[in-house]
């Protein structure tokens, strides 16, 4: 037979937990969204990923987050310092966000979930 490399992580399979349980660290405070776009491949979030969004951590330089940015939800690396939304990749400029810009900080993304059969998208 062949061995597959597989933990089946027995030990955990009676804890009264699901997967929530794992990835949200404040259940009221956590939301979920869906990544679209390639912007932020380098930081390992795909189109269509599973975003795990948390509104009660603070924000720190460099935190992957999600802005509500111009009438757009985004999802951008926080350059606290300059007021700019990074992407993940060097064919997408830095966004400066001004005082004249609609921003409303949602959360930071504190974990990621790749969708390997299909996306959430592609689901009819």
């Amino acid at each position: 037979m062949m061995e597959s490399n597989f933990n089946k992580a027995n030990d955990f399979k009676d804890l009264p937990i699901g997967v929530a349980g794992l990835i949200e660290k404040n259940k009221d405070a956590t939301f979920y969204g869906i990544a679209s776009g390639r912007s932020m491949e380098g930081v390992g979030i795909f189109d269509g990923d599973l975003l795990i969004i948390d509104r009660s951590v603070d924000v720190k330089l460099g935190d992957v987050i999600v802005a509500a940015y111009n009438g757009l939800f985004v999802c951008k690396i926080a350059d606290l310092k300059n007021n700019l939304l990074l992407s993940a990749s060097e064919e997408y400029p830095p966004v400066k966000v001004t005082k004249h810009d609609e921003y409303l900080f949602e959360g930071i993304v504190i974990s990621s979930v790749r969708m390997h059969r299909g996306s959430v998208k592609s689901v009819v």
